[in-house]
């Protein structure tokens, strides 16, 4: 069943808060436990701006096995925005986005009839199809306006991509579900916006663009943000106060050691 009701929606990318499941690419320089409490706090508050939206159903996309936790993290707030937990078809982010506009989006090879009914349904909600954006679960720093944004780029083209600065991307929408656009993606590489892009060409796609930003995978990353937080930390608050303490814990060891730091109100709860 695909939700109704809205026509814009925000899906996250997630994964449940285990050791060693989630930024593992932090694990050269944090412990598996510190990087769950860190990646608690990123999902929290990636949630809490998704939430700030207006006028946008937010949503979990995610690994089968990680269903009923998510569900059980992301609906324990009285916040009065309830968030819909999907489980993805396959393995693998590729998988998880493709499954996403499966589920939320126009699926182009849906019968007639089908389709009368969903544009009748987009006729009673406004006058535009639904507008879907996936994006990471780590990006609690990323501006309000820059989800606008994209929303408001998506309803001109086919597909919106955020880039970053490392050849991947944070963000992509649609409006309708187009199954091969990730197929054999490369995420994670220095090449997978580049591949995104020549698929959409292959598609015959129309592509805008949302402000490039960076996402978190290296300690390079934690350091940045940090930076930022300080000068601004209701941007993400259980974040910025998580990375107050990382500072003040890895300041006291000047080896490039792996650290043990572990906040004391997180651990892998997802509650502060």
């Amino acid at each position: 069943m695909r939700p109704s009701g809205s026509g814009r929606v925000l899906v996250i990318m997630a994964k449940a808060p285990r050791a060693g499941a989630v930024k593992t690419r932090l694990a050269s320089s944090l412990s598996p436990e510190t990087v769950t409490a860190f990646y608690c706090c990123l999902l929290d508050d990636t949630l809490a701006l998704a939430r700030s939206l207006s006028d946008v159903e937010v949503a979990i996309m995610c690994p089968d096995s990680d269903v009923n936790e998510l569900a059980r993290l992301s609906n324990s707030e009285a916040s009065g925005r309830e968030v819909t937990v999907v489980a993805q078809k396959g393995e693998g982010l590729a998988a998880g986005l493709t499954s996403v506009f499966a589920h939320f989006a126009i699926d182009l090879q849906e019968t007639d009839r089908q389709r009368q009914d969903r544009q009748r349904e987009d006729h009673h909600r406004d006058s535009h199809p639904r507008r879907t954006i996936a994006f990471n679960s780590d990006s609690p720093h990323l501006p309000r306006s820059v989800l606008d944004g994209a929303f408001e780029t998506l309803a001109a083209h086919d597909v919106v991509v955020g880039p970053t600065h490392d050849g991947g991307y944070y963000l992509v929408g649609a409006k309708a579900s187009h199954p091969t656009l990730f197929a054999h993606d490369g995420m994670g590489t220095s090449s997978a916006l580049e591949r995104l892009l020549s698929r959409a060409r292959a598609l015959e796609l129309s592509v805008g663009f949302a402000e490039p930003f960076y996402d978190i995978d290296v300690a390079d990353d934690l350091t940045r943000l940090a930076e930022e937080l300080r000068l601004d930390p209701a941007r993400a608050p259980r974040t910025a106060a998580w990375l107050k303490e990382w500072e003040l814990a890895s300041g006291h060891s000047r080896t490039g050691a792996r650290t043990s730091f572990r906040t004391s109100s997180r651990t892998g709860t997802g509650k502060p």
